[in-house]
């Protein structure tokens, strides 16, 4: 497996230099996560916590569970590379992955955009195989999502996928 080897110092100078949409894109993921009653938020390897804490600025004490603990958000992020052909398809399982009835998953990714004239963002051929948005909205309809993209630019989107409840 890969090992990536990113210097947290310089990580978010390096995303914006090379994603010239990163803000807008980080934006996009928080703005999607508003609507739903949060009780714990699961960050998987987002980088230096940007997205997470733009999350957690728009869940405050209204989110809080009834018995009065904080919102818990969990990272998980090891600095590896995905296993090989995982990608989005293998985050969700068939009926809803984790998220419970009425939970959402929020997804913000480089696609294979229609237009390729769109493909701005720099891929590495060893860990990064991007998918189109189609692909991603199929695979969270299959483990149970209603899935719809609600942002783009260029080669990014953010999906944003409730389970039913």
């Amino acid at each position: 497996m890969t090992q990536f080897s990113f210097d947290p110092a310089t990580y978010l100078d390096l995303m914006r230099a090379e994603v010239p949409a990163y803000g807008r894109l980080q934006e996009a993921v928080a703005d999607a996560t508003v609507g739903v009653h949060v009780t714990s938020v699961l960050d998987l390897g987002t980088g230096t916590g940007e997205t997470l804490a733009a999350v957690l600025e728009r869940h405050g004490p209204a989110d809080t569970p009834p018995a009065g603990r904080p919102l818990r958000p969990r990272r998980l992020g090891s600095g590896r590379a995905p296993p090989r052909g995982s990608r989005q398809g293998g985050v969700v399982r068939p009926g809803g992955g984790r998220a419970a009835p009425g939970g959402r998953f929020v997804l913000g990714d480089v696609v294979i955009p229609v237009d390729p004239a769109d493909a701005v963002t720099p891929l590495s051929g060893g860990h990064d195989r991007p998918s189109t948005l189609a692909e991603q909205l199929d695979w969270l309809a299959e483990a149970g999502f209603e899935a719809t993209g609600v942002w783009a630019e260029q080669d990014l989107v953010v999906v944003r996928a409730d389970r039913p409840g």
